[in-house]
């Protein structure tokens, strides 16, 4: 072993005794994919049930609240944190994008989590990985067709992490739902033992959906933002009124969005939950997608159409219709 290979072995050891010292509550802070797969089969063998959330960092209240249902719902939770260079494009933010691990460690220290997964870049992807997951056709449109490589991205890392940590549980935000789209319909096409669990999107006061890339809003940016939600409310408004013509909802959530000069929209769509196809018509959980960018950020929020009063997690129970009861099955 060369003293570089040395150093680099070390490195992780000292962190994680360093970090144990500060963060007392931290069980164990993983950094290679071996001995996350050990303590996977470990817990599974005890009769554990794993729970996963997967992030990229820069923690939030969005993610705490996923941690949370997860905690609730399992017995080993797990939380990962890699900001996946695969999911960006050439052009986007993957230099720039919000990383500070030890303030995501103060915050995950009350949860008393089994472990926190944090790989570096070469152990996620060694000189020589060159396999990439295929996203379905359903992933070429909207964000698919917005940031090209990015489903791409996601499939694979999922995917991985998935086989590293071999949760019972895998729990995503609704923010992000055609992702969610996406990795469902990948942990049935490839068998996984994982089931996936989509959470509401948790909000700002004034509606804004919390996402690492507010970050990068100032004053003026982060005030415009609320232009999404606006455009979102304005489609449910005109739904619970009783229009059901996706293209009056959508022209009136262009006109919110154009009403901003902040805001440069990139898309609104009215679609199928399940397909992502575009209806003409809309129904109880039809979901409503808006993504523009504000400032130096891009972002996108989606609500589900259904009835006034509607709970968020009935509201995801419409959006999924049969294929619901599929994924709720343990």
């Amino acid at each position: 072993m060369t003293a570089c290979e040395l150093e680099e072995s070390i490195r992780p050891l000292e962190a994680y005794l360093s970090l144990a010292d500060r963060y007392p509550l931290l069980m164990r802070l993983v950094t290679s994919i071996s001995e996350m797969q050990t303590l996977g089969r470990h817990l599974r063998r005890q009769d554990r049930i794993i729970t996963l959330v997967p992030t990229m960092g820069a923690l939030h209240e969005g993610h705490l609240s996923l941690m949370r249902r997860a905690q609730a719902e399992g017995d080993a939770l797990i939380v990962s944190i890699f900001v996946n260079p695969a999911q960006f494009g050439p052009s986007e933010d993957y230099t720039c994008y919000p990383r500070n691990f030890e303030r995501d460690l103060e915050l995950l220290q009350p949860l008393a989590l089994e472990a926190v997964f944090a790989p570096a870049e070469a152990e996620m992807y060694p000189a020589g990985f060159g396999t990439r997951v295929e996203p379905p056709p359903l992933a070429a449109q909207l964000e698919g067709a917005a940031r090209p490589r990015h489903f791409r991205g996601v499939g694979t890392v999922v995917l991985k992490l998935l086989n590293i940590v071999s949760p019972h549980l895998a729990y995503f935000g609704q923010k992000d739902f055609q992702q969610a789209v996406v990795i469902r319909l990948m942990t049935d096409d490839f068998n996984l033992d994982t089931r996936i669990v989509v959470c509401p999107t948790v909000r700002e006061k004034d509606g804004l959906a919390l996402s690492s890339r507010n970050a990068y809003l100032v004053a003026e940016d982060r005030c415009a933002a609320t232009t999404l939600y606006r455009s979102l409310r304005c489609a449910q408004g005109l739904y619970q009124s009783g229009e059901a013509r996706a293209s009056v909802l959508l022209r009136a959530m262009r006109a919110v969005l154009e009403g901003e000069l902040r805001a440069k929209p990139d898309y609104v769509a009215l679609v199928k939950a399940s397909t992502m196809e575009s209806v003409e018509c809309v129904a109880p959980g039809t979901l409503v997608l808006v993504a523009a960018r504000i400032g130096s950020a891009r972002l996108i929020d989606n609500l589900i159409l259904g009835p006034a009063g509607a709970s968020d997690e009935k509201l995801l129970e419409l959006a999924w219709g049969e294929s619901a009861l599929e994924h709720e099955v343990a």
